[in-house]
């Protein structure tokens, strides 16, 4: 498979079916350090030193979720970031998810 976060989020119109068997669990190998969540979404939390580090991880990712236009739900708290993705149009996963997920990695400051 080729490199996430080198691809684009391509817009969901409904339709598609979403993720399932040997696909999905192919795109969860491409993230490994996020979470399947009810067989139809993934998340991750991120953790840092302080508020202000974990704030500008949020700003971050919100602009690269409106450069791709595929927005997360992100959960903001003192030293954490809880990002959760999913295509809202098919109540599942589809491989712009992961797109966005290999895209988030790629700015966390490990």
């Amino acid at each position: 498979m080729s490199d996430l976060s080198s691809k684009t989020c391509v817009p969901c119109r409904g339709g598609v079916p979403p993720l399932k068997g040997r696909k999905l669990e192919s795109f969860l190998r491409e993230v490994p350090e996020w979470k399947l969540a009810a067989g139809r979404r993934i998340n991750r939390t991120f953790t840092f030193p302080d508020f202000r580090a974990a704030l500008a991880f949020v700003n971050q990712t919100g602009e690269i979720a409106e450069q791709q236009g595929h927005h997360p739900d992100i959960l903001l708290s003192w030293g954490k970031a809880k990002v959760s993705l999913w295509t809202h149009k098919i109540d599942g996963l589809t491989e712009s998810d992961f797109i966005m997920a290999a895209k988030i990695d790629a700015i966390y400051p490990q």
